[in-house]
């Protein structure tokens, strides 16, 4: 087992979906406090640390149907580089330090870190074949993400950004499912169970209506009483980039059938990345500037 296997086996790149851990300290004015920005970095290696091991769960609980996988099957596990022994172990002893580690950090932050373990313990084992379910499971557990970080910090999160969190996971999820069954066509039941109660068509319209539901959402978010209070009522100018991001991810789902891997997107699309730094820069101008 090389370095290079075992962080392939954590998934390094899907981290970056822990940066919502960020998204309470942003929102809450909290970042021009040191010692908040120090909690939520923290709280951001430890969720990591704690994603990292349930991947490897995933990867042990689904190393046959990898290695099916035109993609997956060069996954550590499938590929035969680590095996399958090393891994339980691996697994145990991560899950347990992160757990211990999580809950001496504080007692909210280790229960809702627990909580993401179990969720998606039972996402794996159960919870995935169940249809339209399993895509609002992951939704939660970006949603788990956030509350996290707002515990780490112990400030309370907007209503509205745990919605607006909530609809674009699940525009995000619906978006890698279309693309496995586009990807794996026929054999797409063969590698995931759940893609034959699914068709391009059925997906294409949840996607529709969750798009339209978060931009609104996220309107009425940037305009709501609460946030004006807060901040002004110039947070609506970062209305244009999230609708083009999303625009955006759209049609690399459509046009260029990307979409399985949400975090490889936003690392190598220069327009999504610009959409997003622009997006971040004025944010953080009207809250804090």
């Amino acid at each position: 087992m090389t370095v290079g296997d075992t962080l392939q086996l954590l998934r390094i790149r899907q981290w970056t979906k822990n940066t919502l851990i960020f998204a309470a300290l942003i929102f809450s004015s909290q970042a021009r406090d040191v010692s908040d920005v120090v909690k939520s970095v923290e709280a951001f290696v430890l969720f990591c640390l704690i994603t990292g091991a349930v991947y490897i769960f995933n990867d042990i609980f689904d190393v046959d149907k990898d290695r099916a996988h035109p993609v997956k099957k060069f996954r550590p596990i499938a590929a035969g580089h680590i095996g399958i022994g090393t891994s339980w172990l691996f697994f145990s002893l991560l899950s347990a330090a992160t757990l211990v580690l999580s809950f001496l950090f504080s007692t909210g932050f280790g229960t809702v870190v627990l909580a993401y373990l179990l969720l998606q313990i039972i996402y794996t084992v159960f919870l995935k074949h169940m249809v339209i379910l399993d895509v609002f499971v992951i939704s939660f557990g970006f949603l788990l993400r956030v509350i996290a970080g707002a515990l780490a910090i112990q400030v309370a999160v907007s209503n509205w950004i745990l919605i607006c969190t909530m609809l674009l996971a699940l525009f995000l999820a619906l978006s890698k499912r279309r693309h496995e069954i586009v990807l794996l066509e026929k054999q797409a039941d063969a590698h995931r169970t759940i893609l034959k109660n699914y068709t391009p068509y059925l997906l294409d319209q949840m996607i529709g209506v969750v798009t339209s539901a978060t931009l609104v959402a996220y309107m009425i978010f940037t305009l709501s009483e609460e946030t004006v209070h807060k901040f002004g009522s110039h947070l609506v100018l970062t209305v244009p980039f999230v609708l083009y991001g999303i625009f955006r991810y759209l049609y690399l789902v459509h046009s260029k059938n990307e979409g399985g891997q949400p975090e490889e997107i936003l690392l190598s699309d220069i327009p999504l990345q610009l959409t997003i730094l622009i997006y971040g820069v004025v944010a953080i101008a009207v809250i804090y500037f």
